[in-house]
């Protein structure tokens, strides 16, 4: 059986909380991913929120027992999102794209909206491989959670 066979989902329960901010704290992550992490009180009212709605589908990924990231849907301006985030150790192993087919089995609603620098090519292989067609590029400015960067919007419809 293949690490991405070994992929399942379940709810994010609060003690996954620390693993998931150390994860987004990640330096190399947050390169890869053209991001900039979260700070604890930021983090922690993001996922009180997220946790709290009943429109927000989040979820730990597992390959067996052993946490390697989480994944979410969520509205944000007032359109259906998906975001991921995976374990550096466990990048490489079609982990990310198993888990958004198993996302995808259990959001039926569409469309879906995803994004993602277009320097992060392993994040858009994973989107492609999952039926999501790029809809436009554009420059982002830059935020509080994003440096300025170019980036796809990605719909599956």
């Amino acid at each position: 059986m293949t690490v991405a066979e070994r992929v399942v989902l379940r709810a994010i329960r609060p003690d996954d909380l620390p693993r998931m901010f150390d994860l987004q704290s990640d330096p190399e992550s947050n390169r890869v991913a053209v991001t900039i992490p979260r700070t604890r009180e930021a983090f922690d009212a993001l996922w009180a929120k997220a946790l709290a709605d009943p429109d927000c589908c989040a979820k730990a990924i597992l390959v067996g027992v052993e946490f390697a990231g989480f994944i979410s849907c969520f509205v944000m301006d007032g359109e259906d999102h998906v975001g991921y985030w995976i374990a550096r150790e466990s990048w490489g192993k079609g982990i990310a794209s198993r888990a958004l087919q198993l996302l995808l089995r259990e959001v039926t609603r569409r469309p879906l909206i995803a994004t993602a620098a277009t320097s992060n090519l392993a994040s858009l292989r994973v989107l492609q491989k999952c039926g999501f067609i790029v809809e436009r590029v554009h420059l982002s400015p830059a935020s509080e959670r994003y440096p300025e960067s170019e980036v796809a919007v990605h719909a599956l419809r």
